[in-house]
């Protein structure tokens, strides 16, 4: 890395470290002297970088500039598609493809009815379900009578 730059971001640490030793509370000075030492430290690196590079003529980085931001312009309502503008692109949409489909010499399939016809289940797949309905309920009758008569 260019020793310019290892400057420029050591004098963005050490702005930080002010910064950051101002707002520290005074309910913990064992921190407060923790961070000045770590700001000395930066200072002398700062310092040392900035011997060895030959900058000395430049005057340090006085740190990041605040920007002045102005007010934000407010922001246009999200605009909303109209249900007949929804049916205009679908019914656009259909089209393109019957043409791409034509050309292309294939014709999609019809699209099946929404409702599926019904299973029909025949006499005899009935009466074992209801065999077995008859058979559940039963056991369940007896455990219920063999409860009652245990308690």
């Amino acid at each position: 890395m260019k020793a310019n730059k290892i400057f420029k971001r050591l004098a963005k640490i050490e702005v930080l470290m002010t910064k950051l030793t101002e707002r520290c509370s005074a309910n913990a000075p064992h921190i407060r002297e923790l961070l000045r030492d770590a700001n000395a430290a930066v200072i002398r690196a700062k310092e040392a970088v900035q011997a060895s590079s030959g900058n000395a003529k430049h005057p340090p980085v006085k740190g990041p500039k605040p920007t002045l931001r102005a007010a934000p312009e407010p922001s246009k309502p999200k605009r909303k598609l109209s249900a007949a503008g929804r049916r205009a692109i679908v019914a656009a949409t259909k089209r393109r493809w019957a043409v791409f489909h034509a050309k292309a010499g294939t014709v999609k399939p019809a699209k099946q009815s929404a409702k599926k016809p019904k299973r029909t289940m025949s006499p005899a797949a009935k009466a074992r379900l209801a065999s077995n309905l008859a058979k559940a309920r039963a056991a369940k009758a007896n455990k219920r009578l063999a409860q009652e008569q245990g308690a």
